[in-house]
């Protein structure tokens, strides 16, 4: 048998960067690729965050790729070079690629923050990107609340915030110098709202758990953050819409924090499809008509997964910044054909995998070895907002119906909360 061929890239496939920014990030992110490589076992077999990664990270520049130049950064502002990226590095650590997600997804609605938003917002936004652009703020968000648990603020006294509540399943959490928190605003006879305070590792009443121990993607630090009557002052908020407001102009700003992680489950299913191959090859025997029509039904949906996010990231790229339409529409046009590739994605690469153990045999089902790994990391992305694999059926299908729903998923899941019985 001969080696496998190099097939050349295909258009709209996310395998070359549109940018020059994103070209450079690439090559500074390959510099990083052997230690990551070299580490990333013993952390997910022992379920540890790699500390040790993050810090070159920060030290070099990655963690402020999508940070402005103005600020510091490397300036990556296309939404598909980043996902690139992302995919880049989750053909060796899935885990890595997700925690590194939080702080480059930041970088990307802080920009926006700062380039279009309020003074205020873009007071913050400045302050906290210069912070990660002089190689000191490593910041993650924190969106999904403990079960029986609601993240609120409340007016402290004497001016400010309190921030009191629990999040769950918080990725790059326990490096993060700064926490971006989704909670409700409960202030007496006002319309419950939303809004976004941040605060630092050192704000007293806020505990980092070390309760993390997945299934899979064990080494990217997803814990639970406790606050317990956290002081926030007012210029450290950001605000949100209200409850209830069914503002679709927010799904725009949800794609863009998002929408970049398929390329971590791309880059899953194209290391499965690797081992897959290069086992075939070691083999030195012609495959069977069964691994052949399995090999090429992988390498298509290979192909359909990669097109797929291709896609819907030009289509975020080419709306983000495009202020001719209107807004709630500009939202939904944006989060639309997200969920479609997400739902594409997330099914095609744990197919990928599944085929790709299929073709390997009983050796992949050890737990060390590489398709077991990417068997349980790729389950991951059914889990992650917005949205879930029921949220993203009810959102797709409330599109397809012309449902009048609440599609933001915060406000949404604030309003379901209040209709379901105490405990």
């Amino acid at each position: 048998m001969t080696n496998t061929p190099v097939r050349a890239p295909a258009a709209g496939e996310l395998l070359a960067p549109v940018s020059k920014e994103g070209q450079a990030f690439l090559d500074l992110l390959a510099v990083h690729i052997p230690y990551v490589r070299e580490v990333s076992g013993a952390h997910d077999r022992d379920g540890t965050f790699p500390f040790e990664v993050f810090d070159r990270f920060r030290t070099s520049g990655v963690l402020a790729a999508t940070v402005p130049a103005e600020l510091g950064g490397l300036g990556v502002s296309h939404m598909h070079d980043v996902a690139l990226a992302l995919r880049t590095l989750a053909e060796f650590d899935a885990s890595v690629a997700l925690a590194l997600h939080m702080q480059l997804s930041r970088g990307l609605t802080l920009t926006y923050e700062w380039r279009y938003g309020a003074p205020e917002a873009q007071s913050l936004a400045e302050r906290l990107m210069r912070s990660v652009g002089e190689r000191e703020a490593i910041i993650c968000g924190a969106v999904k609340d403990a079960p029986r648990a609601t993240t609120r603020l409340t007016p402290a006294p004497g001016g400010g915030w309190l921030l009191n509540g629990r999040k769950t399943l918080v990725s790059l959490a326990p490096a993060a110098t700064h926490f971006a928190v989704y909670a409700e605003v409960h202030v007496d006879e006002e319309p419950l709202r939303l809004a976004a305070p941040v605060l630092t590792r050192q704000t007293p009443g806020l505990t980092v758990l070390d309760n993390w121990d997945g299934l899979g993607m064990r080494g990217s630090g997803t814990v639970d953050i406790v606050f317990d009557n956290c002081p926030i002052a007012a210029e450290d908020v950001l605000p949100r819409a209200a409850v209830g407001a069914r503002q679709d102009a927010v799904l725009a700003g949800q794609t863009v924090s998002s929408v970049t992680m398929l390329g971590i489950y791309a880059g899953i299913a194209s290391a499965a499809r690797n081992v897959a191959v290069d086992w075939t090859v070691r083999r030195r025997v012609d495959p069977g008509a069964a691994v052949r029509t399995l090999l090429a039904e992988i390498e298509a949906r290979l192909f359909a997964l990669r097109s797929s996010a291709a896609a819907a990231l030009r289509n975020a790229d080419e709306l983000a910044f495009d202020f001719s339409v209107d807004a709630d529409e500009r939202g939904r046009r944006m989060m639309t054909p997200f969920q479609c590739a997400k739902l594409m994605v997330n099914q095609l690469a744990s197919d990928i995998v599944d085929r790709c153990m299929t073709v390997v045999g009983g050796a992949s089902f050890s737990a060390r070895h590489p398709l077991a790994r990417h068997y349980r990391d790729v389950r991951a992305g059914r889990y992650m907002q917005p949205y879930t694999y029921v949220d993203a059926i009810d959102y797709l299908s409330g599109q397809v119906l012309c449902f009048d729903q609440d599609n933001d998923y915060v406000s949404a899941r604030a309003i379901r909360a209040r209709r379901e019985p105490s405990p």
